[in-house]
């Protein structure tokens, strides 16, 4: 864990450029942005520290500090390997999605990995266990094969049959990391990035539907287990492939067939989403994937949900999204070793705010009078 009282000399000495990028992106600044809220250096400079060609002085990096609202300390290089830079996320599109939304919502979860592994130090975390299927080059997947994955999943996971009783938390326990976080970045769906030692799945947490958060989730498990670090990003097959995996993992095909309706029954489907928690358009294309409903008949169901306005709110609400707890829980167990969880947050040098943002609430909550 970085020493918070580290010498402001040291610090400048131990500077890791990239924490300064991963600053300058939670911010969503660009280079030159940046050089005019420090006031003393020039874009060309930023540049030339996030490249590694130079290092700033220590007075400027106390201004970059203020600047990017982070300790110093931050700015040190952490006694561990680097993420690797390439490392990229699977966002759903590349087009509705700007350069600087997606890197600042990759910087925070490069922050969720730092913050993660930090908790690692002192809190025996889960073990990764993520089974992969990957694709070989140039060898189409088909529809078979990601029913196929699904299913050896659940069956490495010793997932019963039926429905996923808490995508989240299954993820959790076999070491993936998940982070649910609202920062203000318009049009960045759920996303996750395929970290090497710990696997990272964000997802918004603005989308307060249980069911369509659920199907997020098990969108980005297809990622992490179909495409890995090679997939293409961005790609209209990548994401149809997460897709059918999401269905299949969700509603496997032995389970769910001989409950679905032929026709439009809205009451029968309605009784599936509360049995199954996945939404009503998820089942009425998964009616037509397994071949129980016509294409006719789900063309025309599909019609019914946008003339009701059933494609933006659903009838038949679920309730809450699935909460991530892992991070959470491990920040409260350190408290067991007498470091309270700001005292712990500090120490590692990462910025407060951001990590209470990921954890999605107050970490320095008052107690609550009961009655």
């Amino acid at each position: 864990m970085n020493d918070p009282q580290l010498d402001p000399g040291d610090i400048a000495a131990l500077f890791d450029r990239a924490r300064l990028r991963m600053a300058r992106e939670l911010r969503g600044l660009t280079q030159v942005q940046l050089a005019r809220e420090v006031g003393s250096v020039t874009a060309a400079s930023i540049s030339q520290f996030e490249n590694g060609h130079t290092k700033p002085a220590t007075s400027t990096l106390r201004r970059l500090a203020v600047a990017l609202r982070v300790p110093t300390s931050f700015f040190a290089a952490p006694a561990r390997p680097p993420a690797q830079e390439q490392v990229n996320g699977f966002f759903r599109s590349l087009r509705s999605t700007s350069p600087r939304d997606r890197q600042q919502a990759l910087a925070y979860v490069h922050l969720a990995r730092e913050f993660t592994l930090e908790l690692e130090k002192h809190v025996a975390l889960p073990e990764l266990n993520l089974p992969r299927v990957p694709i070989e080059e140039g060898q189409p997947l088909r529809s078979a094969d990601i029913e196929q994955a699904a299913a050896q999943v659940r069956s490495h996971w010793k997932v019963p049959r039926g429905p996923v009783q808490d995508v989240v938390r299954l993820l959790e326990i076999n070491g993936i990391i998940v982070v649910r976080f609202r920062v203000g970045i318009e049009k960045v769906d759920a996303f996750c990035v395929d970290f090497s030692d710990r696997p990272v799945v964000a997802l918004g947490a603005d989308k307060g539907l249980r069911d369509r958060s659920r199907f997020d989730a098990a969108h980005e498990l297809g990622h992490l287990v179909l495409h890995g670090v090679t997939g293409k990003i961005g790609d209209k097959a990548t994401e149809s492939q997460a897709h059918e995996f999401a269905a299949a993992f969700l509603m496997p095909a032995s389970d769910i067939k001989s409950e679905l309706p032929d026709r439009l029954d809205w009451p029968a489907l309605l009784r599936l989403k509360a049995k199954w928690h996945v939404s009503l358009a998820a089942l009425l294309v998964r009616a037509k994937t397994l071949g129980v409903m016509s294409e006719n008949t789900y063309a025309q169901g599909w019609k019914a949900l946008s003339v009701r306005g059933w494609r933006k709110v659903e009838p038949g609400s679920l309730g809450n999204p699935e909460t991530p707890v892992l991070l959470r829980r491990a920040l409260e167990l350190t408290e067991k070793t007498g470091v309270t969880s700001g005292d712990f947050i500090n120490r590692s040098g990462l910025p407060e705010s951001d990590i209470r943002t990921l954890l999605g609430r107050d970490i320095i909550e008052r107690p609550r009078v009961e009655f």
